[in-house]
């Protein structure tokens, strides 16, 4: 069985494996997953708080926006995470272009989930951290989007308790 400890770590030395090769690799010319999109998918929690208390995971749906500078590999993000609870979870990221369809990034912001139910960002405002990949279908309009959102002292009561949650989904981009 996976342990969220090691599938963080996993996550976390992908990114920085995909940062690595797209410093090495020379500079694309083109801009990737070019302009900003607007998707729905899914978001899956992988933890939980003090489950005495129904501080469990969750799953929901997300409605998930990008807004791409197109002079700077800086992008304004938002994610809803839409469940029994809901979510919005503002980052900027930086983006990092790999090819002319792929981009990865590292976001940081804030999960606004202030709730008694739980979300899978947790039931309290919190820090995030958010490495995702856009990637552009080819002769398309459509990003496949995904992103990991690790919200840190997320949860009421588990106080030092973080979140992790997994968003995947379809965007078209405008």
């Amino acid at each position: 069985m996976i342990s969220v400890k090691n599938l963080i770590k996993c996550l976390l030395g992908l990114t920085a494996l995909g940062c690595m090769s797209a410093i090495a690799t020379p500079s694309v010319q083109a801009q990737p997953a070019y302009g900003s999109y607007l998707g729905v998918g899914a978001s899956f929690g992988f933890t939980s708080g003090n489950s005495s208390l129904g501080e469990n995971s969750r799953t929901s749906a997300v409605v998930a926006a990008r807004y791409k500078f197109l002079e700077f590999p800086v992008s304004l993000r938002t994610q809803i995470l839409i469940g029994n609870s809901t979510a919005v979870v503002p980052t900027v990221s930086f983006d990092v272009p790999l090819n002319f369809d792929t981009d990865i990034y590292i976001g940081a912001g804030v999960a606004l989930s202030n709730t008694v139910d739980t979300t899978p960002v947790g039931n309290k405002n919190s820090f995030v951290v958010q490495p995702g990949i856009d990637y552009t279908l080819p002769n398309s309009n459509l990003v496949l989007f995904g992103n990991v959102i690790f919200a840190f002292d997320a949860y009421r009561n588990s106080p030092g308790t973080s979140a992790t949650s997994l968003q995947t989904g379809l965007g078209l981009r405008f």
